[in-house]
């Protein structure tokens, strides 16, 4: 039986028309009242995992999850041992340096030397800052980053935007880009090297169609 890990939240309706159009019915997980993580497909030849967003290549490398969908930007921050197969091209957002508006800065260069950034995405942010040549503490944290910069604590953070709308409302400005982020398939890669094409046929239906 083949096994998926789907995205729970902003990526998850799509996902799941994606592989609907590959032969997989994954629709019960979008019900208001299911409390199933683990639904099988009305085919009998499949099931999937509904899971954090965070947790999708995990489950993927472990060969818990034969397939998956998950954001580039979860790709890029934990860099799992996973095969990066398709580029889904919805779940667009970027990531972005963003600052307290009126601070005077224009790009990440004109931070201070060793200044703190806060950031979900610390390896994602220590990779730029290290290109940059900018020594900077970053300041892990799970919640609400843009509270850094309003309590004083940061002066900068690292995070994801799609449409600006949360920085404005704290009154926060972008003021460099890491990199674009869409959802993307991914898949075990022993389970692709052992595949004796039912997997390839689902990875060709849902980049083709």
């Amino acid at each position: 039986m083949i096994t998926v890990a789907l995205a729970k939240g902003a990526l998850l309706k799509d996902s799941v028309s994606r592989f609907a159009r590959a032969g997989l019915d994954f629709s019960t997980v979008l019900d208001t009242g299911n409390r199933q993580l683990m639904v099988p497909s009305p085919c009998g030849r499949a099931r999937a995992l509904l899971v954090r967003n965070g947790d999708v290549p995990v489950y993927v490398a472990y060969g818990q999850a034969q397939l998956g969908v998950v954001g580039f930007d979860v790709l890029r921050e934990q860099q799992m041992p996973v095969a990066h197969l398709v580029d889904l091209g919805f779940g667009s957002c970027h990531m972005a340096v963003a600052v307290k508006e009126g601070n005077g800065y224009v790009r990440a260069t004109d931070l201070p030397p060793h200044c703190r950034v806060a950031s979900k995405f610390t390896n994602c942010a220590r990779s730029f800052f290290d290109e940059l040549d900018l020594p900077v503490e970053l300041v892990h944290l799970t919640g609400s980053v843009e509270l850094g910069p309003i309590t004083g604590m940061t002066e900068a953070i690292v995070d994801l935007v799609a449409t600006g709308r949360t920085l404005r409302d704290n009154g926060l400005i972008e003021i460099e880009e890491l990199f674009q982020s869409t959802a993307r398939l991914v898949g075990n890669p022993l389970a692709l090297r052992l595949d004796r094409g039912e997997l390839q046929k689902i990875v060709e239906a849902i980049r083709f169609k």
